[in-house]
């Protein structure tokens, strides 16, 4: 190792003594640490991301690159290779990369400054990472079989839409299908040009809530099909946006965000405005949705919703049938009321109404405690700033007050000035408050409710670390001196891919039975909807940060209005590829390949209790589109069918003309045995219920195929299904089967949503002989409401 002094020209005798002996102390420190390799070391050099304590550095060195510079100089060859440096930061952190040997690593991790090191990860196009979690790709599978969507027309009703964002790009759209009948109006911000091959359509609807006395202009939303809140741009870019290259969230889920279906056209349908609140009219989201009727989509999705009532007066529930008379798809989110039971919205049996799961991505801080006794550790964060603070002061008042530390006004500013606050077990969100009160830099919480933080509550630069972690803090902070005080750094803006386990079903997402028609198992199905990131609209402040609020293109934002586009992009796919399935044979095809697996190879779970997630969670379970494209049999359901139920619920001739809107319908046979790919026993009081069901089966594949009945039944449930075998001619060939359940109170185990006993649940399977289909449907047993 050569040292190289530098001429310290600008100094006295006696400082350039003193730096030449810190210079040389420095060097000697170095010397002693360094080791020889073995020939036994692993020597694979790679490329790493060295991060370093500036103000650890010596003296005569006048910048850092210089410093880093010798720091490489100074290590010695490693089978004949020095090592190589790439690039100096100056901004997004304090350090280096280079490439190193295993043994040139670990001499360097040892050198006075160095703070922490990670390995280079290599990249791929990322998108708003649903579709790979989906399974979805660019080479094989449902994505080029269905064109990627080319054809579709889907209808988003919602808060309108930011046109000039890229995910509304037309680059290699084909021509508008020569069958769309939409239109691009004018209004406040907006003009037809706003429209392209992408975007084909774009109207408002906002006659209802101005005759009820609410004032849009005095709020500053746009009385045209401009998206003022930046909900509606999120869901149609999460259903059908293009292909949007840079994409992050102030830093986080980096990549490139596209739709579920990137080759669908959207039209908007705006509906909701801001007034005192975001709403909506009932006359305006009918009026919607007929007009998409008429403009004509292939499918649509709405991820709204009023108090339920009746079908004849729910207005979503009137116009999503009149869509499906027209064969339109409908989705629809399941409502954030969870995680009680009897919560659902939308649940009409020709609606698909879809609950909310988390994704494999998560969002971090990297923590590193001041004296290096235990390696740096992650803690949730989605602080949107890309900070890199070193050496801060800890801050843990225990033993100060007979408070705990972070309650409510038990911080003294002056004691927190300038530092970081560590906050143990207790009320996250209030000690968050406290932190932010107090006036300290930031805040380290230990807690076990990380996972229901969302991206607004990080306003400051705060990490929610496991309890785990919590007690190295403490523990540290505690055991620390005058002499030595607690110091800590932290790395923002880290993104986590193949977090587990995944998907689990969303707290806030609504649960079942439905109140209107338990009958009918709701929610249909579970799709991503936690921390999504898609478009936004950046005409106002979104991210909160200390006082202010940032502005986003692109935003993560979580709620079953998340799921529902994601569910209908899907059925886009699904429905390319078979243009002439209805929406319930779609659906069904979605429920009956769904999974039950997350990525951990465990059931999936519930969010809120950790414990085994039911279907009156996630229905018939967690998306699964490429199977969705293949299902073997489908459970169909016509207009007639549904006619048939609503007779069954003993509606009047009125009542029943105002969801069929017309006098002469005809019930051929009044049933609430709908013919649904899930099965609803409705318990009463005595010991035992027993229910029969009749289904009948329609073989979508090409040539004659034969099913055999699988059943699973827990204790207390008895499961019998005629006959147990199926034989199908060829494509379009229908069987029926009937399956009676019996269920004995003595002897079942309850499922438990929240305080609500339900009842208990299995699952009947027709296996393909000979074949890979699998058709699978739940059987849940519940207490009405």
């Amino acid at each position: 190792m050569s040292l190289v002094f530098y001429s310290l020209h600008s100094m006295s005798p006696a400082m350039e003594l003193l730096s030449h002996l810190s210079l040389l102390s420095f060097f000697l420190v170095s010397l002693l640490l360094m080791t020889p390799s073995y020939a036994g070391d692993e020597e694979h050099r790679r490329s790493y991301i060295i991060h370093m304590n500036k103000s650890a550095i010596p003296d005569p060195f006048a910048a850092h690159h210089s410093w880093y510079e010798w720091i490489l100089s100074s290590l010695p060859e490693s089978d004949g290779e020095s090592p190589t440096h790439l690039y100096t930061y100056n901004h997004v952190m304090n350090g280096f990369s280079a490439v190193l040997s295993s043994s040139q690593l670990a001499q360097l991790e040892r050198m006075p400054g160095h703070i922490a090191t990670y390995p280079e990860t290599y990249g791929q196009l990322h998108t708003t990472r649903t579709p790979h979690f989906l399974g979805l790709n660019r080479h094989v599978g449902l994505w080029p079989t269905a064109h990627f969507g080319d054809d579709m027309i889907i209808g988003i009703v919602d808060t309108g839409i930011w046109p000039e964002s890229e995910s509304f790009s037309d680059d290699g759209m084909p021509p508008v299908p020569a069958r769309w009948k939409g239109a691009c109006e004018t209004g406040t911000e907006f003009n037809s040009s706003n429209c392209n091959r992408k975007l084909i359509g774009a109207r408002s609807f906002s006659k209802g809530l101005k005759e009820s006395g609410l004032n849009i202009s005095t709020t500053g939303d746009y009385d045209s099909p401009r998206d003022f809140f930046g909900h509606g741009t999120h869901t149609s870019s999460t259903a059908a946006g293009s292909p949007a290259r840079n994409a992050d969230y102030f830093g986080y889920a980096p990549g490139t965000a596209i739709g579920i279906a990137p080759m669908a056209r959207v039209a908007m349908y705006k509906v909701l405005f801001a007034t005192d609140s975001l709403v909506s009219a009932s006359t305006d989201v009918l009026a919607g949705m007929d007009q998409a009727i008429a403009d004509g989509v292939d499918l649509m999705s709405l991820s709204l919703g009023f108090p339920e009532d009746h079908f004849y007066a729910n207005p979503i529930a009137l116009g999503a049938f009149a869509a499906l008379e027209k064969g339109i798809f409908v989705s629809c989110s399941a409502g954030n009321s969870g995680p009680h039971a009897y919560t659902i919205h939308n649940g009409a049996p020709w609606i698909t109404t879809v609950g909310a799961g988390t994704i494999d991505r998560d969002y971090a801080a990297s923590v590193t405690l001041g004296n290096g006794s235990i390696a740096p550790f992650q803690g949730r964060s989605i602080f949107p700033e890309s900070l890199y603070t070193s050496g801060s002061p800890l801050y843990y008042g225990h033993g100060n007050t007979s408070k705990e530390t972070c309650d409510s006004y038990a911080l003294d500013p002056k004691d927190v000035a300038g530092k970081f606050v560590f906050c143990s077990f207790g009320d996250v969100n209030s000690q968050m408050d406290e932190v932010s009160r107090s006036g300290a830099v930031g805040g380290i919480f230990a807690t076990d409710s990380a996972q229901f933080l969302n991206p607004s509550d990080f306003y400051m630069p705060f990490v929610a670390v496991s309890l785990q972690d919590g007690e190295k803090v403490k523990e540290y902070i505690v055991t620390s001196s005058p002499a030595s005080p607690a110091t800590v750094d932290i790395t923002f803006q880290l993104t986590v891919l193949g977090s587990k386990p995944a998907p689990q079903v969303a707290d806030f997402s609504s649960r079942g039975p439905y109140q209107i028609s338990p009958w009918i198992l709701k929610p249909d199905i579970l799709a991503p909807g936690v921390n999504i990131l898609a478009a936004w609209a950046p005409n106002r402040g979104w991210q909160p940060i200390g006082n202010d609020y940032l502005v986003t293109d692109f935003a993560l934002v979580s709620g079953t209005s998340m799921s529902s586009p994601h569910l209908v992009g899907i059925a886009a796919l699904v429905r390319a590829v078979h243009p002439d399935w209805s929406p319930a044979a779609i659906r069904s095809a979605l429920m009956t390949t769904a999974y039950l697996i997350d990525n951990t190879h465990g059931p999936i779970l519930d969010m809120i209790t950790g414990t085994s997630a039911t279907p009156l969670d996630f229905g018939g379970g967690h998306v699964n589109p490429t199977k969705a494209m293949d299902p073997g049999l489908v459970y169909d359901i016509g207009v007639q069918d549904y006619l048939d139920f609503l007779c069954g619920l003993n509606y009047t001739s009125d009542q029943m003309m105002v969801i069929t809107r017309k006098s002469n319908y005809t019930c051929t046979n009044p049933s609430l045995d709908l013919n649904y790919p899930s099965f609803m026993v409705i318990l009463n009081n005595t010991n035992s219920t027993t229910t029969r069901f009749t289904r009948v089966l329609t073989n979508v594949e090409e040539g004659p195929a034969v099913y055999r009945a699988v059943v699973y039944a827990p204790t207390g449930m008895s499961v019998v299904v005629k006959p147990e075998t199926l034989k199908f001619e060829g494509e379009n060939s229908r069987q029926g089967f009937e399956m009676r359940v019996e269920i004995d109170m003595a002897k079942t185990d309850m499922v438990r949503i929240e305080s609500d006993y339900i009842g208990n649940y299995g699952y009947l399977s027709w296996h393909e002989v000979g074949g890979k289909h699998v058709v699978r449907s739940p059987i849940v047993s519940a207490y009405g409401p």
